[in-house]
């Protein structure tokens, strides 16, 4: 006589991400899958455990009011009265209550958060569009700092200085958490994480990807050139997000290179709150999501873990047998372990 096994417990997949209870860890970042309520529901039902909607761009909304002005311009040189036929210009309509609307109906269409976000340059524009993102229902929104300091007399102090003042801004008008997507191309990066902490940031996104430009030689001109993320880009985020998990109390996102299950796992064990995804989402669509959390959940019952929470942050540098692998160590192993059939 056969006895019957119990079947296994399933794994607890929960985790906080900036102080929000999710279901799992797999976030949609933004893309243009985030960007229509179908396809928010579609993520939802394929698993995912929040979305971040596309960033609203301050140069879009400024464009829309420079349109907007030069035609209540138009015909005005004819008479000095025709002025008066126009009533007071005020903010874009199109660009920014089509992205509120897009907040609150998938407020309205989900069950879990919607991060909003916001890509800007001037801190009135930043407190002043997270004020409406809080308005319009967002549980949390994304500052997505993108800004390169070309000019020379430009220190790193005055760049960071920026960095936090924007942060400082937005933290003082609105109560939802705010999450502060970066670029890895600070000298201190550990420093500038704590400063922006500091600041009142609730959670780090690592790290924000530019989009690089590109030379056409048939055209002999400068083009943008977009490229999706490969799983070789995980290293960057899953060192920092090791370095930083414990010692900046914060939560930490990755996103740039999370396309398979084994690269999710890398980032939690490193010390990820969640992991954000675009790229793999856009190359094999919604249903992804179910393969990364049919392999993040196979692989946890099989080393009997429990849950996310218990094996989270287990090989962060702080907890790692061998720290001095997200270091300097790490860079000369792997120069002189690599060989090369021309060497």
């Amino acid at each position: 006589m056969s006895i019957a096994r119990p079947s296994p417990a399933r794994v607890d997949l929960r985790t906080r991400y900036l102080g929000l209870e999710l279901r799992n860890p797999i976030v949609a970042s933004a893309s243009p899958l985030t960007g229509s309520v179908d396809s928010l529901e579609r993520l939802e039902q394929a698993g995912a455990a929040a979305v971040v909607l596309p960033s609203l761009f301050e140069e879009e909304i400024e464009h829309d009011e420079m349109s907007t002005h030069n035609l209540y311009l138009y015909g005005s040189e004819l008479s000095p009265e025709a002025r008066g036929f126009f009533p007071e210009m005020t903010a874009s309509a199109s660009t920014v209550e089509r992205y509120l609307q897009l907040v609150a109906e998938a407020k309205r269409a989900l069950a879990i958060p919607v991060i909003a976000s916001l890509n800007g340059h001037s801190a009135g524009g930043w407190t002043r569009y997270a004020k409406l993102f809080e308005a319009a229902g967002a549980d949390a929104i994304e500052l997505n700092v993108y800004f390169l300091a070309t000019d020379p007399d430009d220190t790193s102090e005055a760049v960071e200085r920026r960095y936090v003042e924007l942060v400082s801004a937005v933290r003082a008008e609105v109560r939802v958490p705010v999450a502060v997507k970066i670029a890895p191309y600070f000298s201190a990066l550990a420093h500038m994480a704590q400063r922006l902490v500091q600041a009142g940031a609730d959670g780090l996104v690592l790290f924000n990807r530019f989009v690089q430009p590109d030379i056409r030689l048939d055209e002999l001109e400068v083009a943008p050139q977009l490229v999706l993320s490969s799983s070789d880009e995980l290293r960057l985020a899953l060192r920092w997000i090791a370095i930083l998990h414990g010692r900046v109390p914060t939560s930490l996102a990755a996103t740039g290179g999370a396309h398979t299950p084994d690269d999710v796992l890398k980032l939690l064990l490193a010390g990820a709150d969640c992991v954000l995804c675009a790229s793999s989402l856009l190359q094999h669509g919604p249903g992804h999501v179910a393969l990364l959390l049919s392999g993040l959940e196979r692989w946890l019952a099989e080393r009997e873990y429990a849950s996310v929470r218990q094996m989270k942050g287990s090989l962060s540098q702080r907890a790692c047998p061998d720290p001095e692998a997200f270091e300097r160590a790490n860079y000369m192993k792997a120069l002189r372990s690599y060989t090369s059939p021309f060497a």
